[in-house]
């Protein structure tokens, strides 16, 4: 590797909207996110499910008549 062209990396602290500080390595020096793992639904639990099998059945069952 050719000295001088590459840039620092470094630990730096990420900090999350909900308080949540997670210690990296990074070029940057800090880092700040709207959302993490620890307040995001999906890990959270507090997902929403979509019922997207109910979607569909109704779809077909509206253009099952019509044929292309």
């Amino acid at each position: 590797m050719k000295e001088g062209i590459h840039p620092e990396y470094s630990i730096t602290k990420i900090t999350c909207a909900c308080g949540n500080v997670i210690e990296a390595g990074s070029t940057k020096s800090d880092i700040r996110v709207e959302i993490c793992s620890s307040c995001h639904p999906f890990f959270t639990g507090k997902q929403k499910l979509i019922d997207s099998a109910g979607r569909i059945e109704r779809f077909r069952k509206k253009y099952e008549k019509v044929k292309v």
